[in-house]
């Protein structure tokens, strides 16, 4: 059995996203689809990477990932095809997969790109403004029907690196930045819990507040209470129990947080 994500940034509303697994499904009936996102903000390669990255370790072995955030797209702007790690990823060159190709480096595993340049395992037909049907798709597809990735075109060893924002160490404590609003509001910085784990005397200014502490989990508190805590992914996350802390702070994606702590 073989399995193959999708993540992209074309939402549900029009059919794309059905488009693409036609594709798919016609080369390689047996796969196994599962989405990862179509909501990503237009053309926020940024969002998509972090979607993507947060969710590549939950998949078994083999599964191929096609991702469609692609602002270059009918540009000069190269395609690839990449195995990193035990794991395979069809999409554009636009630095998209920098912090997978980090794990796998810092794991010691396997980082091979193509340059998809052998259009036998593309739609016969190419458009300027489709490459998720006409490229990405059928390519994924016959990676995951067993196709070895070479076949798909030469090796590059250059693949554009676009590196996450890391938090910046200051004299009081860090200076960290929101990395995701999800859909609750909840908002996660690029903080890893692992540098605040053991500090009892920590505060986070965010949105002209200040979150006083750690907690938990959500339900260790009040309705409308602003909290931080350490979310699934270990980042530290700031959130309003059931409620947006986004909405109530007036928080986007790219706003700073100030962590103040002692130890």
């Amino acid at each position: 059995m073989s399995f193959l994500t999708l993540t992209t940034d074309f939402g549900t509303k029009d059919g794309f996203v059905g488009t693409m697994k036609g594709v798919i499904w016609k080369i390689c009936p047996q796969v196994q689809i599962a989405d990862i996102s179509h909501e990503i903000s237009p053309q926020n390669v940024t969002e998509g990477a972090i979607a993507l990255w947060r969710a590549y370790p939950f998949f078994p072995d083999g599964t191929v990932h096609v991702f469609v955030v692609d602002p270059g797209v009918g540009t000069q702007r190269r395609v690839f095809a990449a195995k990193l790690g035990t794991q395979y990823y069809v999409g554009p060159d636009n630095g998209l997969l920098t912090p997978i190709i980090e794990d796998a480096e810092a794991k010691g595993q396997a980082v091979e790109f193509v340059h998809m340049t052998n259009p036998k395992y593309w739609l016969p037909d190419v458009s300027h403004t489709f490459h998720g049907r006409d490229i990405f798709s059928p390519a994924g597809a016959w990676l995951a029907n067993g196709v070895d990735l070479h076949e798909l075109g030469p090796v590059i060893t250059d693949p554009m690196r676009r590196p996450l924002p890391k938090p910046q160490k200051t004299d009081t404590g860090w200076l960290a930045q929101i990395m995701v609003v999800d859909a609750f509001g909840n908002c996660t910085t690029n903080l890893p819990a692992a540098e605040v784990a053991g500090i009892t005397d920590i505060h986070f200014k965010a949105g002209g507040q200040v979150v006083d502490g750690l907690v938990t989990s959500y339900g260790h508190c009040n309705p409308g209470d602003l909290v931080a805590l350490v979310d699934s992914e270990s980042f530290v996350e700031i959130a309003e129990v059931n409620g947006s802390a986004a909405r109530r702070l007036g928080l986007r994606v790219g706003d700073p947080v100030e962590v103040i702590c002692s130890k």
